[in-house]
């Protein structure tokens, strides 16, 4: 029998979600998809593929993040959507939600130290972000195996940030500077005083 080809605002059409969404989800390797005339083409046997992931996860785990206090809106907002972005994509889960506020460079998060032991626990079988530097800044795709292993598929629900994440990227700039400059000169030397000093001026600058 020969494959039905679908585009992309077909498929999200059968799926649910929205058509950007499908596209983020062919850039990102989550639907298989090709490309005909510079046109995506998507095969009908993923939209069976995705449905029956989807029957198969019972339970969620909602994770958000922020860097500091002042950001609980945002980590309420990440929230919300998030419920909503599961509601669609797996409408007869069960979902816990798992927060952390900390820096995305932290590795000795509370949140994801809590996603691991549920993960080990077989308790959840998705793991839900708004974006990949929500669950680590760095080292994405080691977490994402790591959770593989357990049986936990890990799902980024959007692609491109909000432009008041930048403020966060500024701060995590800091702290590795200001951490790098502190092993190899030492926090009482003039040296890491100077670097610590010109950073600051630096971002005063840029404001």
């Amino acid at each position: 029998m020969n494959e039905r080809y679908l585009t992309t605002r077909e498929f999200a059409e059968i799926i649910g979600v929205s058509r950007s969404t499908v596209i983020s989800w062919i850039k990102s390797g989550r639907i298989v998809a090709y490309s005909v005339n510079g046109r995506w083409r998507v095969p009908y046997s993923e939209v069976k593929r995705l449905l029956k992931g989807a029957q198969r996860v019972k339970r969620v785990a909602i994770y958000a993040r922020v860097s500091s206090n002042t950001q609980k809106n945002d980590l309420e907002r990440q929230v919300k959507s998030l419920k909503l972005w599961v509601s669609k994509n797996f409408p007869s889960a069960k979902y816990i939600i798992v927060t952390d506020v900390a820096s995305g460079l932290k590795e000795d998060r509370r949140g994801v130290r809590k996603l691991i032991e549920i993960a080990k626990r077989r308790e959840i079988q998705a793991v839900v972000v708004a974006y990949r530097d929500r669950l680590t800044r760095f080292g994405f795709e080691y977490l994402k195996v790591l959770f593989n292993t357990l049986g936990v598929d890990v799902y980024v629900a959007f692609q491109e940030e909000p432009k008041d994440y930048v403020q966060e990227l500024v701060e995590d700039f800091v702290e590795i500077v200001t951490s790098f400059a502190s092993r190899i000169y030492g926090k009482r030397s003039k040296r890491y005083r100077e670097v610590v000093s010109c950073i600051g001026n630096a971002i005063k600058d840029s404001n």
